[in-house]
Parts: structure tokens; C-alpha cells; sequence
């Protein structure tokens, strides 16, 4: 069972790099199911309803989210509506949406997809750990096959939680920071891991922003609008995981990165 997860979608330039990447995404890893997250791909904060619409028929299954998730005015019905779209499983009783969904993969398994936050430097959610003990309690009947996307601030907070649910999930694969990590690996009991799995988008750039904005705003305190940088050295950057569909246990984890040079404006 083939597993692609593609990392923070950032933008136009990552919603482009999604488009334009898939094709040979599918030739190399021939994926059973693909999972992506959106929470940056309208502008840097949030998705809309035609963003979601185009990455969901260019080949992506789930559309997973986080703190940003609900930032576009007017979304709340696209939370509710479409299923393969989820946020946050820990956010407030009452937020539009769900937080995670299971769906029938190609390779005629259930796979459940869950989204979580994370609380260390990140808004006040709810516990991320009681939170998947209670997905895993939900969906454990249904598969074993259980996808996480952790989207969480720092990598102390991401490991724990990669060793909290080994063994229990095929995959805890950490979003957010927009660095890929090097540290993929699958843990003592069978959970697939990776404290961030990179950014989908212009990588000249500061995780995705107009650098210059960024920069005058660190040295002068001042606010500054981060519109989203150019399309310039563009990456898709994300993770490959082979599970076993019986168990549900990770066989291997590869990180993927697709150099995608620069994009006309």
C-alpha cells in the first residue's frame, strides 16, 4: 500500500508545483492514495473553494489543514461540505468541519486521514495526544491503515508524538514549519516518521514569503504584508510511505523533493 503525503502547499507557485508534478509523482511512487496540506495555499493563509476544487481533480485525495486552516472569510461551508477536506481534529467544539475522514484507497483498503495540532508556541487547542486516542479509538474498527498529519511548531513536540502513537498509526508526518527535516525513519513499533515534511512552493523565499517583507519587518519591528514570494526556485517537497495493508504498519518512508527550477509569472 503506497501512501504519498506532499507537504505544505504554498500559494500559486505550490498549487502550480502540485499540478505540474503529479505525473511523475504517480510514475515514481504509484501511490494508492495522496494526502496534501492546504492550509497555505490561498495567498499563504488558508484555501478557497475553487483551490480546494482544482488540487482535489488534479489527483489529490485529502486535503488536510491547520492553525490557518479557516483564515479565508466565507469558508465555513466548504468545511462542511466537502468531505475530503479536513482541519484540525482539536480545534474548539463547534468549528466547522471534521478532523478526520477515512476513505477507500485505490488499492480497495480503507485509509483514515487525520489532521492534529500541535500546542507548543501554537494557539490554545486541545490536547493533540488525548485528541488521537480518541480518532484512534473512532476508526480503529474500520482500518488499520491511519495517516497523521501532526501540524505542530517544534520538533520535541512532533517526536513525542511520533513515539506516543508508534504502533498504533502507519504514519505521523509532521507539517508547519516548512524545513524538511532529514530524520524520516520507522519507529520500534512500526510507525512511519517525519518531524516536517517541507514546503511545496518558492523556496527563494523566507517558508514561502516575500523575503525582503520578512526581512524588514525582523530588522526594523515594523509589520509588513507577506504577500507570497515569486515563483522562484520552486520544490514540491513531502513523504513517500509503503504500508502494510493488513497490519497497517509502515514498511519504509522516503522523503520526496522535486526541484521544479522557476515558474513564469
Amino acid at each position: 500500500m503506497n501512501i504519498l503525503f506532499i507537504g505544505d502547499i504554498y500559494g500559486r507557485p505550490g498549487r502550480e508545483a502540485v499540478e505540474r508534478g503529479m505525473p511523475e509523482l504517480r510514475d515514481r511512487y504509484a501511490p494508492d492514495v495522496v494526502i496534501a496540506n492546504c492550509e497555505n495555499s490561498a495567498g499563504g493563509k488558508g484555501v478557497t473553494p475553487s483551490i480546494a476544487k482544482d488540487l482535489l481533480a488534479c489527483g489529490v485525495d485529502v486535503l488536510t489543514g491547520g492553525n490557518h486552516s479557516l483564515h479565508q472569510r466565507g469558508c465555513d461551508d466548504l468545511f462542511e461540505n466537502e468531505q475530503r477536506l479536513i482541519r484540525p481534529a482539536n480545534f474548539p467544539p463547534g468549528t466547522p468541519g471534521r478532523g478526520w475522514v477515512v476513505l477507500n484507497s485505490d488499492a480497495g483498503f480503507p485509509v483514515a486521514v487525520a489532521n492534529i495540532c500541535g500546542r507548543a508556541f501554537m494557539q490554545n487547542f486541545d490536547d493533540p495526544f488525548r485528541c488521537a486516542d480518541d480518532m484512534i479509538e473512532e476508526v480503529r474498527s474500520t482500518t488499520p491503515i491511519i495517516v497523521v498529519d501532526f501540524h505542530a511548531e517544534t520538533t520535541s513536540e512532533k517526536v513525542a508524538m511520533g513515539w506516543y502513537l508508534d504502533g498504533r498509526v502507519s504514519a505521523v508526518l509532521g507539517t508547519h514549519t516548512h524545513v524538511q527535516t532529514a530524520d524520516e525513519r520507522v519507529l520500534s513499533k512500526g510507525t512511519a516518521h517525519m518531524s516536517d515534511t517541507g514546503m511545496t512552493g518558492p523556496y527563494d523565499s523566507v517558508i514561502g514569503a516575500n523575503k525582503d517583507a520578512v526581512m524588514s519587518t525582523m530588522l526594523t519591528l515594523r509589520p509588513n504584508r507577506f504577500d507570497v514570494a515569486p515563483p522562484n526556485d520552486v520544490r514540491l517537497c513531502g513523504a513517500f510511505v509503503e504500508v502494510d495493508p493488513i497490519s497497517g504498519l509502515a514498511r519504509r518512508i522516503e522523503r520526496v523533493r522535486l526541484d521544479m527550477g522557476d515558474f513564469k509569472q
